[in-house]
């Protein structure tokens, strides 16, 4: 093949259409934080899966324990239940992971409605940590965890960020 065949051209893109001269849409490279909190997805994705093989060890554990078989039953189901969940929000995470790695505006606005829900069980958990054994340790986590999440809904809240992902600004 020839060289002029191999060779890309940089596409000029025209700033009111976002188009090339060509007529393709111009592409954005991908912001570091998006990266970043789409493998915190994926972590969090590995840390439920984690969390539900225990529930549902758990569960088999807890239905032979009681003296009470309905109860040790009663107790299984429960943690199955939590299992299932578990499992369920760890496809979800691999699917915001995946949407954010693809700029996928529908992952941008999930990632948005699950920090601000974090953030919110943050808030309402934090007066309990008085009542946790490792007080200190309890109220550290609660502060490293609003951070961040205060990070990801002020990140993603960007005008940078949104343009990467397609959304509209709102004009000032």
């Amino acid at each position: 093949m020839s060289a002029e065949f191999r060779q890309k051209k940089p596409i000029q893109i025209d700033k009111s259409s976002g188009r090339d001269s060509g007529g393709k849409v111009g592409t954005m490279q991908r912001p570091t934080g998006v990266t970043i909190i789409a493998v915190l997805a994926f972590i969090g994705a590995g840390l439920c899966v984690l969390a539900a093989l225990g529930a549902l060890v758990g569960a088999a554990f807890l239905s032979n324990m009681t003296s009470y078989p309905g109860m040790g039953a009663l107790a299984g189901v429960g943690a199955v239940m939590v299992g299932v969940l578990l499992i369920g929000l760890a496809v979800l995470d691999v699917f915001i992971g995946i949407g954010l790695l693809k700029l996928q505006n529908w992952a941008r606005i999930l990632t948005i409605v699950f920090a601000a829900l974090g953030l919110l069980g943050v808030l309402i958990g934090l007066p309990f940590a008085r009542l946790h054994v490792f007080f200190f340790i309890f109220v550290l986590r609660e502060i490293i965890f609003a951070a961040v999440e205060i990070w990801i809904l002020v990140y993603l809240l960007q005008p940078h960020v949104k343009q990467a992902f397609g959304a509209k600004t709102a004009l000032a």
